[in-house]
């Protein structure tokens, strides 16, 4: 029945359906458009901040939200300016590898830093 239909890119139900124009996970509620899938992977990815604005190497961001950092016992605070970033294909979703004042060397989430 559903052999046809592409599995949710959210969590790879294969239980989807369509909604008209869209298509529907019934287990996650994510909805998308068919075209989307085939447009989703460009051939050069970019990398974009937490609002959707594009990243370049040597962008000054901001960090949106409180950081928990292993061995250090004060989290990286909101507003936290990082400068001279360097965009990376690092370990897991990390994709920033900059230098944070007062922390050291470090990788950092594209989705948790806002281009300034």
């Amino acid at each position: 029945m559903n052999e046809t239909l592409p599995p949710c890119p959210e969590c790879a139900s294969e239980y989807t359906y369509e909604m008209g124009a869209l298509l529907v996970c019934p287990e996650c509620a994510h909805e998308w458009s068919p075209a989307a899938d085939a447009e989703e992977e460009p051939a050069d990815a970019t990398i974009k901040d937490a609002v959707g604005n594009i990243l370049a190497d040597g962008d000054t961001v901001t960090v949106i939200k409180d950081l928990k950092v292993k061995g250090s016992s004060a989290p990286i605070k909101v507003g936290t300016k990082v400068r001279g970033i360097r965009l990376v294909n690092g370990v897991g979703d990390h994709d920033i590898d900059c230098k944070v004042d007062g922390f050291g060397p470090m990788q950092l989430k594209s989705s948790v830093v806002k281009k300034i």
